[in-house]
């Protein structure tokens, strides 16, 4: 299957946190994580001006409660509108 976002829609796949312990040593468990809000670009939506902004492989934040999240085979990704973009990370 293959998802092409529409007009300022970006489709991205979450990076999860990889840290689960606290500096003390303590656990963290998956109830009491916050929700992961970096993401790798896999598609670009038809909006002209967001493409030339974000391109496929970009490493973003995105807001922490935006896009509506989808699994498929095996990946968490999530399809966010332009306006939940916060930054582009460069390395």
């Amino acid at each position: 299957m293959i998802i092409k976002p529409l007009d300022d829609r970006v489709l991205i796949e979450i990076i999860e946190e990889e840290e689960t312990k606290t500096a003390s040593g303590l656990y963290i468990p998956d109830t009491a994580k916050e929700k992961p809000r970096m993401g790798k670009v896999i598609a670009v939506g038809t909006d002209e001006d967001l493409k030339e902004k974000v391109k496929v492989g970009d490493k973003i934040y995105f807001a922490k409660y935006g896009g509506e999240e989808i699994e498929m085979n095996g990946k968490n990704l999530k399809i966010i509108q332009r306006s939940d973009i916060l930054a582009i990370v460069e390395d």
